[in-house]
């Protein structure tokens, strides 16, 4: 059954929660595991992209917006619209709702920072998630 994490941060800030997504999309993917990002939109996925660029000078995550023309696919993905391909093993949810297809992944990362409109809307996907019978970690940062 898929496991889902909450990491809590204390700032409120877009900027923040991206920085925090960015080192956590490192590690997934140091891990080992093919990891897909779902955004809000293009232009969430498209700045979440950007953001992976640069958001540590010695890092680098190998990674492509979905339907961008790129050789080999990359271990991450950043998406909005559909379910990535088959093999990915780690969600990083920065939508607002739960994807319907986040049952196919064995993990699902969800980060709520103490923006309102984050707390409100990843309190309800905490309960949906309960609801469902899913185990659900909390990580208070």
């Amino acid at each position: 059954m898929t496991k889902v994490d909450f990491y809590i941060l204390q700032d409120t800030t877009l900027e923040a929660r991206f920085d925090f997504a960015c080192r956590l999309a490192e590690t997934i993917y140091r891990k080992g595991y093919r990891l897909h990002v779902h955004t809000q939109d293009e232009a969430m996925a498209r700045q979440f992209d950007e953001h992976l660029w640069k958001f540590r000078d010695e890092s680098y995550v190998p990674h492509t917006v979905v339907g961008d023309d790129v050789g080999p696919v990359p271990p991450v993905s950043i998406g909005w619209q559909a379910a990535p391909e088959p093999g990915v093993q780690a969600l990083l949810n920065l939508h607002d709702d739960i994807p319907e297809w986040f049952s196919r992944v064995e993990r699902v990362a969800e980060i709520i920072n103490q923006h309102q409109d984050v707390l409100r809307t990843k309190r309800a996907c905490w309960k949906t998630y309960k609801d469902r019978g899913y185990r659900v970690e909390a990580h208070k940062l």
